[in-house]
C-alpha cells in the first residue's frame, strides 16, 4: 500500500563513494573538515547556501540564547532517565527532546508561524497594525496564549529578546517580522487590557526569519540549541547525580487524592 506521493524520489543532502563523500554539492573532506564551523555547516545542511557573516552572527547568538536556562521540563527528563538507564545517554537526550512542544521551547516556531501569517495577511492588506490587532484578537477569542510573550520569570522582559533586538539594529536587519512582533505587541494591553514582555521564544523566530532562515525549520534551532545542553547536563549527571533527588522531590511535592485518600 501506497501512501503519500510517489513520484520524487529524490534527495539533495548527501551522497557518496568509495572514495568521497559528498554534501550538498560539496567534498565533506576537502571543502569542510576543518574548514567550515559547525553553526554554518548547520546553516548549509538546513538551507543548502552558504550563510553570510551576518546570518552566521546571528544563528549563534539565538542557539546560545536558547540552549541552557536551568532545570527545564527537557532537562528533568533527561536527568531522570539517565539516573534510571544510565547505559542510555542517547536515551536521556531524546527524553529530553521529545518534550519539546508548543508550551516549551518549541514555542519559536508556533510564534515564527503566527507572525509570517500576520506578515502574509500585511503585504496584502497594507495594514500592519490592522492585522497585528485581528491576530491578538483572534486568539484571544479562541482564548489560546499569544505565542512569543510573556514569562514566568522575565516578566519585566527576557534579557534575552531584549538583547536580540538590540544586534538585529545594530546589524541593520530589522525586517517586516520584527515589525510585525513589535505591533502585535503594541496591540496586546488593546486587548488584554495590559502589558506583556516579548521573550526569547517571540525574539528568535523573528530575527531568524528576518535574516533569512526557513520558517519550516524553526523549532529545528531550538531542538539543536537543547540537544548541546541537555549533553552537558547528562555529563555532570553522571559525575553528580540529581535525578533521583528530583524524582523524590516529585513525590513528596504531590499529594494523593484518590480513593481512600
Amino acid at each position: 500500500m501506497r501512501i503519500g506521493k510517489t513520484d520524487a524520489p529524490f534527495s539533495a543532502i548527501s551522497t557518496s563513494t568509495h572514495e568521497t563523500i559528498t554534501v550538498r554539492g560539496k567534498d565533506l573532506c576537502g571543502d569542510i573538515m576543518g574548514k567550515v564551523d559547525f553553526t554554518s555547516y548547520f546553516w548549509f545542511l538546513v538551507t543548502g547556501q552558504e550563510p553570510s557573516e551576518t546570518q552566521v552572527y546571528f544563528a549563534n547568538a539565538v542557539l546560545a540564547a536558547i540552549a541552557e536556562h536551568g532545570l527545564v521540563p527537557s532537562v528533568v527528563a533527561a536527568r531522570m532517565t539517565y539516573a534510571a538507564a544510565p547505559e542510555a545517554f542517547q536515551g536521556a537526550v531524546a527524553a529530553g527532546l521529545l518534550g519539546c512542544g508548543t508550551v516549551v521551547l518549541g514555542s519559536a516556531e508556533v510564534c515564527g508561524r503566527f507572525i509570517a501569517d500576520l506578515c502574509a495577511k500585511a503585504r496584502e492588506s497594507g495594514d500592519i497594525e490592522g492585522e497585528a490587532l485581528k491576530g491578538v484578537q483572534s486568539l484571544r477569542v479562541e482564548k489560546k496564549p499569544i505565542p512569543g510573550f510573556g514569562h514566568p520569570l522575565h516578566s519585566e522582559g527576557d534579557p534575552r529578546a531584549n538583547l536580540l533586538f538590540s544586534m538585529a539594529e545594530e546589524k541593520g536587519v530589522v525586517g517586516e517580522h520584527i515589525t510585525m512582533l513589535r505591533a502585535v505587541k503594541a496591540a496586546i494591553p488593546k486587548v488584554l487590557g495590559r502589558e506583556l514582555p516579548v521573550n526569547v521564544n517571540g525574539a528568535i523566530p523573528t530575527v531568524m526569519l528576518d535574516v533569512g532562515f526557513p520558517l519550516a525549520a524553526l523549532k529545528g534551532i531550538s531542538l539543536l540549541a537543547r540537544t548541546a545542553s541537555l549533553i552537558g547536563h547528562l555529563q555532570e549527571e553522571s559525575e553528580r547525580g540529581i535525578g533521583f533527588i528530583m524524582s523524590g522531590a516529585a513525590a513528596e511535592a504531590i499529594d494523593y487524592d484518590g480513593p481512600g485518600a
